[in-house]
């Protein structure tokens, strides 16, 4: 059995708790937080052991591994704490609120051989995963541009500020939201060789961005953009969508749904013909032992659990080092939205180059 500890039971926090601790081979043997009202309810109901101090609960309970779900701030220091202490470490998205702290606890986590994960849920749906195993198959040929979208209905009117909504604490909608389609597209194309035309925009918020645009450029050409905002009313709860062009197809894809139109030109995958395919996440997706608001929140701890108790410390879809290489997208496209403007009214140049005297070409 894997003795593990829960810190940090907010909406997320909670909804591990609850699956985890119905995982068969998993013992909970304590939760942390600052709320005493929910420390109350479960010691009650369940028994566990609560504790409001993390350095307590790590000096007095055995444990062999963490979720860290704590809001983003806190991130680095109980990670490299629970790291010190020999624990394998899920901890929720984002990372790190500094490339620096990530850097660090990456390296920590490989030299001591321990299991490191970020709750990055979406690389656990059906239909995501089925666009990366068709992207490694080159289904639809070299791929040209990539579109990673989410909207959702978080910040719909102004008030008063929270965690979540301060860029030194949560990061805003850019580490909170964004932060999804952007992971996406680091799986499935790696880290961009930079970024440009960030906008990172206030609809209602005083002290972080609502919504972000930006694009990614890589080394071969490519170019990927990202469009995000929640505060989007006309989505009923958060919604992550990414289409992808190539020389011999598209795919779209979101929670629901993988879409792929193959040319002539492509090379079939099996089960796939040529024009529209459909492939639905429920018949792409592997039953779970504990359902909660999606197949893939439990896919994504079962799969800690795994790493755990097969020791593949250094082979995890989901580890520090990849979440890591969204960190580092995000800083980069907060320095370029400080920068304003790349081209100004006034650097603007002509439409086209003005015609040589005496040549009198045409299109023929």
């Amino acid at each position: 059995m894997v003795r593990l500890a829960v810190v940090g039971l907010g909406k997320m926090g909670l909804s591990h708790h609850a699956m985890i601790n119905a995982h068969p081979r998993v013992k909970l043997e304590a939760v942390c937080d600052a709320t005493g009202y929910v420390l109350d309810v479960l010691n009650k109901y369940t028994g566990v052991r609560t504790y409001t101090d993390f350095d307590a609960m790590l000096r007095e309970v055995e444990l062999d591994a963490i979720i860290i779900a704590t809001p983003s701030n806190m991130h680095s220091m109980m990670v490299k704490a629970a790291l010190d202490k020999g624990l394998h470490v899920f901890c929720e998205k984002p990372f790190c609120l500094d490339t620096k702290d990530g850097e660090l606890a990456t390296r920590l986590a490989t030299e001591k051989g321990l299991v490191n994960q970020v709750g990055y849920h979406n690389r656990f749906v059906g239909a995501f995963q089925e666009v990366k195993r068709l992207l490694d198959c080159d289904a639809i040929g070299k791929v040209t541009h990539v579109l990673a979208e989410a909207y959702g209905p978080v910040v719909l009117k102004p008030k008063g500020s929270s965690w979540r909504t301060q860029r030194t604490e949560g990061g805003g909608c850019l580490y909170d939201y964004a932060a999804h389609p952007l992971n996406l597209v680091n799986w499935y194309f790696g880290a961009p060789q930079g970024v440009g035309g960030t906008v990172l925009n206030s609809v209602f918020s005083k002290e972080t961005d609502d919504e972000v645009f930006g694009s990614l450029f890589f080394a071969d050409g490519k170019s990927a953009q990202i469009s995000v905002n929640w505060s989007d009313e006309s989505y009923r709860k958060m919604t992550t969508r990414i289409s992808i062009w190539g020389t011999a197809g598209r795919i779209t894809a979101d929670r629901q749904e993988c879409q792929v139109y193959l040319r002539d030109t492509a090379s079939l995958p099996a089960g796939y013909q040529q024009g529209w395919n459909v492939r639905y996440t429920t018949d792409l997706t592997e039953p779970v032992w504990f359902y909660l608001r999606g197949e893939e929140y439990s896919a994504q701890l079962d799969y800690f659990v795994k790493c755990i108790e097969e020791k593949r410390a250094h082979d995890n879809v989901n580890s520090f080092h990849a979440a890591l290489m969204t960190d580092k997208v995000i800083s980069m496209m907060i320095a370029d939205a400080a920068k304003g403007a790349s081209v100004t009214s006034d650097e603007a140049l002509p439409v086209a180059p003005k015609k040589k005297k005496g040549f009198f070409g045409g299109r023929h």
